[in-house]
């Protein structure tokens, strides 16, 4: 379980294929303090430490997860969201993001506004955002601005957009979308 509030940016120093999986191996400000087996979100994808080499550790990601994700357009030197699991007890900041992302989007528009930034996003799937509801986009929580069918823009503060990767995004880039959990246990609701 995570919040969506961002600790840090990792970068990928290594990718390696193996049969369908991928490992990818990362670092970041906070590797010495990782254990093996730790659940850690990477732009909102909940993947599993696998081994810790000094200031670097590695995660596999399977086919399921690159299918459904943007993962499989990292290459070394990308920059990424990361966050650790929530702790029992601590504040919730952001929302319950539960690290499965549902569906890639794309940003078809990024409007400056003059001290903030508005993403607007597209993407194919049923799921659906209301205009002050929650989304994750790349593990971030944020509100939905503007909401219709298959399409939602976001504002960017500051300091969002210079501590997370919204700084690096471009028109035309994928995003990997986690829609708010209670929104989605509702429409299955109104389906029966």
């Amino acid at each position: 379980m995570f919040t969506g509030i961002i600790e840090e940016l990792g970068e990928v120093v290594s990718i390696e294929r193996e049969d369908e999986n991928v490992h990818f191996t990362l670092t970041c400000p906070f590797t010495d303090e990782l254990k093996i087996d730790q659940s850690l979100a990477h732009n909102g994808v909940c993947l599993t430490v696998v081994a810790i080499d000094n200031q670097e550790y590695t995660v596999t990601a399977i086919q399921e997860t690159l299918n459904k994700t943007n993962l499989g357009v990292w290459k070394v030197g990308t920059k990424v969201n990361l966050e650790r699991c929530m702790q029992l007890g601590a504040r919730l900041d952001g929302h319950i993001v539960q690290g499965h992302v549902d569906t890639v989007g794309i940003c078809t528009a990024i409007h400056n506004q003059n001290g903030s930034w508005e993403f607007e996003i597209e993407y194919a799937s049923d799921d659906v955002t209301v205009g002050k509801g929650s989304i994750t986009i790349n593990g971030v929580s944020l509100t939905v601005v503007q909401s219709r069918k298959n399409f939602f823009s976001v504002c960017i503060i500051p300091y969002t957009y210079e501590h997370t990767t919204f700084h690096q995004l471009k028109v035309g880039d994928k995003v990997n979308l986690e829609f708010d959990i209670i929104g989605k246990y509702v429409a299955r609701l109104l389906e029966k």
